[in-house]
Order: C-alpha cells, then structure tokens, then sequence
C-alpha cells in the first residue's frame, strides 16, 4: 500500500515535528529533574519517576494528532498492559525518558526517544538531551541542533550532520554507562586499538551520527523503543545498526514482547 506521507520529502518533515514535540516534553521532564522528585521500581526492576510520566502525558496526544490513525507505542503505557500488534502498517515508538538511571544520578545523559516505523525499519525519529542541551531529528537526512529547555524549537537551526568512517587506529567505541555485559565486553575488547568511552542513554547513536564516535554494541537487553530513535538519526547520518552476522536490525517484534536482541552499530563504511 502506498503511503504518500512517508516518502523521504515528508519523513523531514516529520522527524521536525517529533524535535518540536520532544522539546516540550524535555521541558516537563526538566521542570522535575530539578526538585527532590521520588523514584519507584517497576515490574521488571527498572526505575521509573514522575518525569516519565509527564513526559508521555505530552509526547502520545501529540503525536495522535500528529499522525490520526497511527499506533502510538510508548514505554510507560506498556508498564500497565502489553501493546497491542500491529498487523501492518506503521507505527510510532517512544520513550518518553531514556536513561532513567541517568536521570536519577543527575548526569544529563538521558534523553527523550520518539521514532517512526515503517516496514520494520525506523524512517524518521528524534532524540533529545534537555540537560545538555542536544536535540537530534532525522528523516531522509539527520540534523542536530543546541536547545536548551524552554526555548523555542526553530528548525532553521539545526544542521546536517554525517558519520565518518572509522579509523585505522584510534576509533572510539560507545558503551552503555549503566548496562554493561560481559558479552559486550568481550566483544569490544575484541578489536584491536579502540578507544572505550561510557555514555548513557540514546546519546550513543547520536554522537556516531554526529561523526564523533565510531561503534556502540550492546549484547545486554534492549527494548525496542530504546533503540529506534536513535536507528532512524545514525541510519539517515549513513551510519548502520545490524545484529552481530551483519543481518538487518528490525522493529515489530510483538511475539517477544517488544524486546532486542544483540546489536551493533557503526559509522559510515568505507567506500568498495
């Protein structure tokens, strides 16, 4: 079926507005951040707080009237029943606050995650850093921007960002701050002259697609909506997310609950 919407003339288009509509939720979450807020343990022992929830309260009526008719999947809503399959068609993925932990341990790294799925594959998203003041949004290309919570989203602002190539020596690798694994340890270890620097949260895609990293694996479990955003920002930067045997990283996968296996993504390739 033809979806007009979609084609990469209006996928900027939509990855702006997710920017807009992050914006406002980064202001929400920030407005908590800075009191002596409480945090309580989920079902599956992760934390949640009364940022995440002011976060999604903006972010899915928004994006409902933004996309009338397209699923809104958004992690906090899962807490409380499992999402409904989308049979076909598109679908949208947010984490309303990436990197709770993060937010927890007031170290700026946590973001909000907001990315379009069609056809399996992320065709739009954004990401955005209210503390350290970094928003990222993608959809035929990827684009950064400075903004600081309670400030106006301008899109004229943002530039087009692009990944490099990794080097022969030197590159740097992106590990999770607070989800580390044994496997992935192994993993990165296992290539020669890298450098090793943690970073929480989506941000680790995003710092690939600006060209100021080169890889991030993670072996650990992910859930989808972890990832996607950021997939749809490295992919439209030239870089890539696959699963370990180079193999497609996809989305919807409902019969797992949503849930990740291993992934690794990289910067641009090398020319053939």
């Amino acid at each position: 079926m033809t979806r007009p919407f979609y084609k990469i003339a209006a996928r900027d288009r939509i990855g702006a507005e997710f920017a807009a509509i992050a914006t406002r939720a980064g202001e929400a979450i920030m407005a908590v951040y800075h009191t002596d807020f409480l945090t309580r343990m989920k079902a599956d022992e992760t934390p949640v707080t009364l940022a995440d929830q002011h976060a999604e309260d903006i972010i899915v009526p928004a994006l409902q009237a933004l996309l009338p008719g397209i699923a809104v999947i958004s992690e906090e809503s899962c807490d409380v029943a499992p999402p409904a399959p989308v049979a076909d068609g598109p679908f949208v993925l947010v984490d309303p606050l990436d990197g709770t932990r993060e937010f927890i341990a007031r170290n700026g790294e946590f973001t909000v995650n907001i990315a379009l799925i069609d056809g399996g594959a992320p065709v739009a998203g954004c990401v955005y850093a209210p503390a350290v003041g970094e928003l990222y949004f993608s959809g035929g290309r990827a684009w950064s921007a400075g903004q600081r919570p309670g400030s106006t989203f301008d899109p004229a602002r943002a530039g087009p960002i692009e990944a490099r190539q990794a080097p022969l020596r030197g590159a740097i690798a992106l590990a999770s701050r607070s989800h580390r694994d044994p496997a992935t340890d192994a993993f990165l270890a296992s290539v020669p002259h890298l450098q090793v620097e943690s970073v929480g949260s989506s941000l680790k895609f995003c710092r690939i697609a600006a060209g100021r990293a080169d890889l991030y694996a993670r072996f650990g479990p992910t859930m989808e909506w972890d990832v996607a955003a950021g997939h749809a920002i490295l992919q439209a930067a030239g870089g890539s997310v696959s699963t370990p045997d180079g193999a497609p990283f996809n989305y919807g996968k409902f019969a797992s609950g949503l849930r990740n296996g291993p992934f690794i993504a990289r910067g641009r390739s090398a020319p053939t």
